[in-house]
């Protein structure tokens, strides 16, 4: 059976006054009878006397009584050091217990979702730091709590767009008003398909973010993966009036999952250009000094405010005065940012404010950390 921490802490100090009392015991036991036989001998030398001389015969009988004496004394004083132990030990376990019960009280607190409870900081410096950290801990579950709530009323709202277009349709089909064509059904296709990539970005948003993304680092050419998603993207600027430029260096080696920049780049070109108006010009440029490589899209749109810069990339934010509508879900940014994370990068974003255009900056390490 476990003690409790006040038992545990009153027989602690019970064995360390214990211990520190039979070394106090003994040592004055084996001592005492010696200093007192040689300031004995010493008294009876200078009488003229042999040892212990000046008290002949009732020398041993003084000796006997000083022994018990002593005895007595040290025995009363571990019983009273015992006594002051327990008394110490109380007023020491109280002192320690009671910044703990209230740690235990707001826990619970905690645990129950009353974020907002904190533990009142103690005198005592570790006592101090382990309340912080309880008031940390409730800190950041609050937070937590925060984003939570605020995800489920995006999506909601993300959701109700097309579940509403779709509920119209339906009605109208059923009522005569629209007929099952190819055009309604294009349309119907069209906001399940928005649907169905709200819920893959939600899903890839969170492998990303508990550390289940799992991506498979190997050695390609960042150079070909840009590229790439340029060529292949390069329709839709065609058909906007957009004008697509990139400008790559030779091979640039990188341990990467290709797949997963391949989704990066394509996200940041494809809010490049429902950022960029018709006769606008967005640009791709690859740089290596090394160590790291930078991958810039810069284009010539509405540009970002400071407060956006900031913003851009929370969840379901689109920043104001786009060009045109944007198909995605609202999270690609978000999910861009993590997958740079997960390959020990960054993505920033950068403006001179609205109408100047704005710059994405992907930073990737030539090897994986």
């Amino acid at each position: 059976m476990k003690l409790r921490l006040p038992v545990r802490l009153y027989i602690s100090h019970a064995i360390v006054v214990l211990l520190g009392a039979l070394a106090t015991f003994f040592t004055v036991r084996l001592l005492a009878p010696r200093l007192f036989d040689a300031q004995m001998t010493m008294m009876g030398s200078g009488t003229g006397n042999g040892m212990m001389g000046g008290f002949g015969a009732n020398a041993q009988s003084v000796r006997g009584a000083f022994i018990s004496s002593i005895n007595a004394a040290l025995l009363a004083g571990i019983g009273v050091a015992l006594a002051v132990a327990g008394i110490a030990a109380y007023v020491v376990t109280a002192r320690v217990l009671r910044p703990i019960d209230g740690m235990r009280h707001v826990t619970r607190r905690i645990a129950d979702g009353d974020y907002a409870a904190r533990v009142p900081l103690p005198p005592e410096p570790e006592m101090a730091a382990l309340a912080q950290d309880v008031n940390t801990l409730a800190q950041s579950l609050a937070a937590t709590e925060e984003r939570r709530t605020r995800l489920l009323g995006d999506v909601a709202h993300e959701m109700r767009t097309p579940l509403t277009v779709l509920d119209g349709y339906v009605e109208g089909v059923i009522d005569g008003v629209f007929q099952a064509d190819t055009a309604t059904l294009d349309a119907l296709s069209l906001e399940l398909r928005r649907l169905h990539r709200l819920a893959d970005d939600l899903s890839t948003l969170s492998r990303v973010q508990e550390g289940r993304l799992a991506p498979s680092f190997a050695s390609c050419d960042l150079t070909q993966l840009v590229r790439a998603a340029v060529e292949r993207l390069r329709p839709q600027f065609d058909d906007a009036g957009v004008r697509l430029e990139a400008t790559t260096p030779g091979t640039v080696a990188v341990e990467v999952d290709a797949d997963r920049i391949t989704q990066v780049l394509t996200n940041l070109l494809g809010n490049a250009l429902v950022a960029t108006p018709a006769g606008g010009r967005v640009t791709v440029t690859v740089t290596d000094d090394g160590a790291q490589t930078t991958v810039d899209v810069a284009d010539s749109g509405v540009g970002l405010q400071s407060e956006d810069l900031t913003r851009i990339f929370e969840r379901f934010y689109r920043a104001p005065n786009s060009i045109r509508r944007s198909q995605g879900s609202g999270i690609g940014l978000t999910i861009a940012r993590e997958i740079a994370r997960v390959h020990s990068g960054k993505l920033t974003a950068t403006s001179d404010g609205p109408g100047r255009g704005a710059t994405f900056t992907l930073t990737l390490p030539r090897q994986h950390r």
